[in-house]
C-alpha cells in the first residue's frame, strides 16, 4: 500500500461499550485497514460506554472512508462524527491581520490615525521614496495568481487557488518574517493581469507570481520586470530551479560527478522545466535533453511556441529524437517536473551508473521512488514522506527577505546562484549522503543564510551597474 500522509488525516469520534479491550479493538481496526494511528483520546467516560477520538493518517480520501467503515464494523461501536483535519485547518482561512503598534488610548489613535497620520502622508507626497520607510511596503509581498495552474490540479480558477496562496503567505511569514498577502485575480488575460498588478504595486515591496500557466507566465513576468522597480519572482519557475540546482549540486558531490560531464534529461518544459534548463545551462551543464508530451524537444520537430523553440535552440547537442524513455538511456540525471507515473524502475535501470533521479511531480512522482532507488544512487521527490524533499520553501522566503533588505529588484542568474549555493552549503560535508542532499524545510537557518547570500549578490550587482 502507498504511504499514508498527514494531508489525509482524519479524526473519527466513536462511541464504544466500556470494557477492558475497547481501545485495543479500535487500534486493531485502524491497523487492519492500513491507517497510521497518531492519537487516541478518550473524551467521555461513562459507566457503560466510552467516547473516543481516533486520529489517524490515510493514503487518500477513499482510504479514510475505508478506515471509518472498518471502525463502524466493530460490534456495538457507533461512529458519531468524522472530521477531516486538513479541512479543519482551513476553516475561516489561515491568515489574519494584526497591528504592529499599540492602540490603547487616544494618544495612540492620534498618532496612528488622524490627525497625526496626515503629517506622514504629506511627507510621502513630498518625497515618494519615503513610502518604503514609513509604510508596510518595505516588508510586504503580493502572492499573485490567476488560478490557471494550481499545484497538480490545473486550471481551477482564482477562488479555488486561494487556500494555496494563503499557505504561501503563511510560509513567507513563518520562515522569513515577510508579510505576504494572496492576490487572486478573476482574469486570465495577460494584459489585464499586468495592468492590475502594476496598479496595486504601490502597496507591495515585491511580487511573487504563483501558479500561472505557461507560456502566459513568461510574458507576465517579463512585462512586470520591465515596468516595476520591485522584485518580480515567479516561484514556479525560479524557486523550483534554485532548489533543484542546490539539490543537484549536492547529489553530484555524493556521486563524484561534475556538471560539464553529465547528461541530464528534463521531463516537462513548462514554467519549472524552462527555468531549470536555463539555470543549469548557465551553471555549466552542457548536455541537456528536454521532453514534453510529444517526446524529445528538438530543432527539427516543427512548429513550436517561443518557449519550446528556445529549448530546442539551446539544448540537445547530440540531436536526439524519440521518447522520454529512449532519451533516458545512459543519462546521469533525470529531473521530472511533469506528470505522474511516466517511468518504471526498468527505465531507471537504463541510466548511467550512479544515476540521480529527481521525480518532482506532486503528489505522485514520475516514477515510484522505491522502484527508482533500486537502480539510482540518489533519489529525490517533492513529497515530505520520502527523503530529499525538493521544496520551494527552501528558497522563496529567504530570497525575498534578501531582496527586500537590500532594496534590490534585479533578479539575475548570479543572485539565484547565490541562493542555490546557500541552500546546498547548509548541508555540511559530515552530513551529506544519498538520503540527505538538501536541508530540512524546518531548518530555521536556511532562510537567514539564503537572505544574506542574496543580499550580498544583489549589492554586488548594483555596484557593477
Amino acid at each position: 500500500m502507498p504511504n499514508t500522509s498527514p494531508g489525509y488525516a482524519v479524526t473519527v469520534r466513536v462511541e464504544t461499550p466500556s470494557h477492558s479491550g475497547a481501545t485495543s479493538d479500535l487500534v486493531a481496526a485502524v491497523s487492519r485497514s492500513g491507517g497510521e494511528l497518531t492519537a487516541l483520546d478518550v473524551v467521555e467516560s461513562h459507566a457503560d460506554r466510552l467516547v473516543v477520538d481516533v486520529t489517524c493518517d490515510a493514503v487518500d480520501a477513499a482510504h479514510a472512508e475505508t478506515i471509518t467503515k472498518t471502525l463502524t464494523g466493530i460490534p456495538r461501536v457507533r461512529v458519531r462524527k468524522v472530521s477531516d483535519r486538513t479541512f479543519l485547518m482551513h476553516l475561516g482561512g489561515k491568515l489574519e491581520v494584526n497591528p504592529k503598534v499599540p492602540l490603547k488610548h487616544r494618544d495612540d489613535l492620534s498618532r496612528a490615525y488622524t490627525p497625526g497620520v496626515a503629517r506622514v502622508c504629506r511627507a510621502i507626497a513630498e518625497n515618494p521614496a519615503d513610502v518604503r520607510r514609513l509604510t508596510i511596503k518595505r516588508n510586504t509581498v503580493a502572492v499573485v495568481t490567476d488560478g490557471s495552474a494550481v499545484l497538480g490540479l490545473g486550471n481551477i480558477g482564482p477562488a479555488a487557488a486561494l487556500p494555496v496562496m494563503e499557505g504561501k503567505a503563511a510560509l513567507f511569514k513563518q520562515f522569513a518574517g515577510v508579510d505576504a498577502w494572496p492576490v487572486c485575480l478573476g482574469t486570465q488575460d495577460t494584459g489585464k493581469i499586468v495592468e492590475i498588478v502594476l496598479a496595486l504595486s504601490t502597496v507591495y515591496g515585491g511580487i511573487n507570481l504563483e501558479d500561472i500557466a505557461a507560456p502566459r507566465c513568461f510574458e507576465i513576468e517579463r512585462q512586470l520586470r520591465e515596468q516595476l522597480d520591485i522584485p518580480v519572482f515567479h516561484d514556479d519557475q525560479h524557486g523550483t530551479a534554485i532548489v533543484v540546482l542546490a539539490a543537484l549540486t549536492n547529489a553530484l558531490r555524493v556521486v563524484g560527478k561534475q556538471r560539464p560531464e553529465i547528461r541530464v534529461v528534463v521531463s516537462g518544459v513548462g514554467a519549472a522545466g524552462h527555468a531549470i534548463v536555463k539555470l543549469l545551462l548557465a551553471q555549466g551543464v552542457r548536455d541537456i535533453v528536454a521532453c514534453d508530451r510529444r517526446g524529445v524537444v528538438h530543432r527539427g520537430r516543427g512548429e513550436m511556441d517561443p518557449a519550446r523553440q528556445w529549448i530546442a535552440d539551446h539544448t540537445n547537442p547530440r540531436g536526439l529524437t524519440g521518447t522520454l524513455t529512449e532519451s533516458l538511456r545512459d543519462a546521469d540525471v533525470f529531473i521530472g517536473v511533469s506528470a505522474p507515473n511516466l517511468l518504471t524502475g526498468d527505465d531507471i535501470a537504463t541510466m548511467a551508473d550512479d544515476a540521480i533521479v529527481f521525480a518532482l511531480a506532486n503528489p505522485d512522482p514520475e516514477v515510484d521512488p522505491l522502484a527508482a532507488r533500486a537502480h539510482a544512487a540518489v533519489v529525490a521527490t517533492g513529497r515530505s514522506d520520502f527523503p530529499n524533499q525538493i521544496n520551494n520553501v527552501l528558497a522563496f522566503p529567504g530570497f525575498f527577505r534578501g531582496m527586500l533588505d537590500a532594496g534590490a529588484h534585479e533578479i539575475t542568474e548570479s543572485v539565484m546562484l547565490a541562493a542555490a549555493t546557500a541552500i546546498a552549503d547548509r548541508v555540511g560535508p559530515d552530513e551529506l549522503n544519498a538520503s540527505y542532499i538538501v536541508p530540512s524545510v524546518f531548518d530555521r537557518q536556511v532562510a537567514p543564510e539564503v537572505a544574506a547570500a542574496v543580499g550580498r549578490a544583489a549589492n554586488r550587482e548594483a555596484d557593477r551597474a
